[in-house]
């Protein structure tokens, strides 16, 4: 069987970690990288690794290939802190590594659990994340947020979950929303995106229809409802921001909202 080592990169997450890490312990290895917690994470860390680590923070994917840099083990098991494994995604990783020919890289679902349930449909399911690789056949890249892990090899499939514990409330997600908004706009702004009023009215709306309506959100009830309005009005506050960023120049009415 292959070896496997477990990387998690942390940031004021005491609330979370152990949940996290208890979930890791058939792993050969668990390297944490954290980015100057103000908490107990590195403490309550230290509890289930030696290799905790402190890397000022340098965007997702950098942070994530730094702290693969320091496993020892070819075979790499990414999670957030916020996340942790399943019983049956266990298993397969476990079969998984002990296959004589394996692919570069594995995806699996993420299920979310918000507001008192699991979350099933609208855009956070299967929502399929590519988390277990061979650390040599490839990288993180991607910009601000949504950073991606990018192979040279062939993608599995494993249908086991990465259980997501992603927000502690409505007052949590709606924090983070600003947070997540600010992000995106510099990402629209490096990409030279224009700001129109049309985007800010329009982006928000079809987000809205795609996630609660056409991607059937509305099937998980209230949290359903409040996933959507809050990933469209995201999408609201990202244009607002880079109006703010690109200060005012580009805000005519009739500005086309297309790369410049």
């Amino acid at each position: 069987m292959m070896r496997l080592a477990a990387v998690v990169i942390t940031y004021n997450a005491e609330r979370r970690i152990v949940r996290c890490l208890e979930s890791l312990s058939f792993c050969d290895e668990i390297v944490v990288v954290d980015s100057g917690s103000e908490d107990r994470t590195p403490e309550l860390a230290g509890r289930f690794t030696r290799k905790v680590f402190f890397q000022p923070w340098q965007g997702y994917a950098q942070q994530k290939n730094y702290a693969n840099s320091l496993t020892d083990c070819e075979w790499v098991l990414s999670l957030d802190a916020d996340e942790e494994v399943s019983d049956q995604l266990r298993s397969d990783i476990i079969e998984v590594l002990r296959a004589p020919i394996a692919p570069a890289a594995f995806s699996m679902p993420r299920k979310a659990f918000h507001l008192g349930r699991w979350i099933l449909h609208g855009t956070w399911y299967p929502n399929r994340q590519v988390r277990l690789f061979r650390k040599s056949a490839g990288s993180w890249i991607g910009p601000e947020v949504h950073e991606r892990w990018t192979t040279r090899g062939e993608i599995g499939r494993l249908e086991g979950h990465i259980l997501h514990y992603s927000y502690t409330g409505v007052a949590d997600q709606w924090e983070r929303a600003h947070r997540y908004a600010s992000l995106t706009a510099v990402r629209l702004r490096r990409e030279g995106q224009r700001f129109s009023f049309s985007k800010l009215l329009v982006a928000p709306l079809k987000r809205f229809v795609w996630g609660y309506l056409l991607k059937r959100g509305f099937l998980d009830g209230y949290p359903g409802l409040v996933i959507s309005v809050c990933e469209a009005y995201t999408v609201f506050l990202s244009w607002h921001h880079l109006r703010r960023l690109r200060g005012g120049a580009d805000c005519a009415p009739h500005a086309s909202g297309t790369p410049a």
